[in-house]
């Protein structure tokens, strides 16, 4: 009887020590938290095989008999998942099986085009570009959010939201939507309001001026000139816009022939803001046009000292001052 019952111990112990060895033990042997992506087309053998790297030979052993006998071979979850230091390994086992994903930090970028936007967050998410990329050119997608394809660029506001890396193109939408409504509050729509611009416009003139200037320090002083000029009824004649018309923002000069395209987008030809946005407006641009400096500019001209910001001017004959200089600067560059 008492080589029965240390028999039976003996056996205890050594199920004991082998559960932990496979599935009580370290899951992952690399020294800091490593992320797992599983997509839609991963089957049981592509999801070891994106684990295989971080584990040891038992613990991957141990998560495959786990897999085997609690149905996740049957019942693969999308997501971004954390494998962590010391995480054992039925742990991990848990965390996919249950879709315990990790989310991340998504920024939206300000970028030119809906496609351009398209592909920079496909990149960072499982969404497929082309799905997003054909939502946001879809004329009744764009008019459920309040746009037209020309101004659904609004949607996006360029900050840094958490958001699950298999998030669908649907629930992406609806949480851009939550945060462009978030970032709308009162006090900007009061302040829009009181600028006489409805907030589409806000963001249309806001990307002529992200345009002109990467200086934030200097956008209220652009904005400013641009809403001179559109309580004036002069034509903004801003050089990005020609730009945007001729699908070219690689141009870094703009000769009198390129004035003359025909496009909307032209406000050399056209009085007042251009259709849409011409990029995705940053909050800076945003809140520079809400803000605007006062001042009685009128006229404006990059430095020739290429700085990157810009001289301003109130009268048209210190303009061509200023143009003069800023060309002469050009040609001893020998920038075309």
């Amino acid at each position: 009887m008492k080589r029965y019952v240390i028999a039976i111990l003996l056996i205890l112990l050594i199920v004991l020590g082998l559960g932990y060895y496979y599935l009580l033990s370290p899951f992952s042997h690399v020294q800091e938290t490593t992320f797992v992506y599983i997509d839609s087309d991963d089957t049981a053998d592509s999801v070891y095989a994106k684990l295989e790297p971080l584990s040891s030979r038992h613990a991957m052993t141990g998560f495959t008999t786990l897999a085997r006998h609690c149905g996740y071979e049957k019942n693969i979850r999308t997501g971004r998942y954390a494998i962590e230091p010391g995480q054992r390994t039925f742990e991990v086992m848990r965390r996919l099986k249950n879709g315990q994903q990790q989310p991340l930090r998504l920024t939206v970028p300000s970028v030119r085009t809906t496609r351009q936007m398209a592909g920079r967050l496909a990149r960072k998410l499982m969404v497929d570009s082309l799905t997003l990329a054909s939502m946001l050119t879809d004329s009744a997608t764009c008019a459920a959010f309040g746009y037209d394809t020309t101004t659904m660029v609004c949607l996006f506001i360029p900050n840094t939201y958490e958001v699950y890396w298999d998030v669908s193109a649907e629930q992406l939408m609806q949480r851009l939507r939550k945060e462009r409504d978030a970032f709308w509050t009162e006090e900007r729509l009061a302040a829009a309001n009181a600028i006489g611009l409805t907030p589409v416009e806000v963001h249309t003139l806001a990307s002529i001026v992200d345009e002109e200037t990467a200086n934030d320090a200097e956008k209220p002083t652009v904005a400013g000139l641009y809403m001179n000029r559109l309580r004036q009824h002069i034509p903004l004649q801003a050089d990005p816009t020609v730009k945007f018309a001729l699908g070219d923002f690689s141009l870094r000069r703009i000769y009198r022939h390129m004035l003359n395209v025909e496009s909307p987008y032209n406000t050399y030809r056209h009085l007042g803001l251009p259709p849409g946005p011409i990029r995705v407006a940053s909050v800076a641009g945003i809140d520079a046009v809400l803000h605007h400096a006062t001042h009685p500019y009128l006229y404006m001209c990059a430095n020739p000292d290429f700085s990157g910001t810009h001289i301003f001017a109130q009268t048209y004959r210190q303009h061509l001052k200023n143009a003069q200089a800023y060309s002469k600067a050009l040609n001893e560059r020998g920038i075309k």
